[in-house]
């Protein structure tokens, strides 16, 4: 498997899954220092990039979630391997 086709399956796993499932799966394998520092960086570089009047809530909320599933894919290709 690719990491273009493991990234794949991951992203519509993610979709599927529950925030139960999700946290589940994050406390198993990322710490929560980790986290804090996701969020910390996806706003300060949102704020920088965009400004803060364009922050939304929803953007906010979303944008760690990127760098999350970023490092959790890099994981998964680390075990696969």
């Amino acid at each position: 498997m690719t990491g273009r086709e493991l990234a794949l399956e991951f992203t519509d796993l993610w979709k599927e899954l529950e925030a139960s499932d999700i946290n589940r799966m994050l406390a198993k394998n990322v710490s929560y220092e980790l986290l804090e520092f996701f969020a910390s960086y996806a706003e300060e570089f949102a704020e920088e990039s965009l400004g803060p009047e364009a922050l939304t809530d929803e953007l906010r909320s979303r944008l760690p979630n990127l760098l999350i599933i970023g490092y959790i894919i890099r994981i998964l290709e680390e075990r696969v391997r």
